[in-house]
């Protein structure tokens, strides 16, 4: 037989083993570019200009195909 457990767990306990996996909101900043001024995640590539600290890392092809 398998084991079982003894006692019934607590919705407290059972709360707080899960409290840490609940939804987060999500931070937004604005482009560092010159003339861009469309909202970015912290990390991430601009989507509308395709530059990342400073640096083109997405070309324009890619950024106008929504890639």
């Amino acid at each position: 037989m398998p084991p079982l457990p003894k006692k019934k767990h607590s919705k407290k306990r059972k709360g707080g083993r899960n409290a840490h996996n609940g939804m987060k909101k999500v931070t937004f900043s604005k482009c560092a570019e010159p003339g861009c001024d469309s909202m970015v995640i912290p990390h991430r590539a601009c989507t509308k200009c395709g530059k990342y600290a400073g640096r083109e890392v997405v070309t324009n092809e890619e950024t106008q195909s929504g890639v």
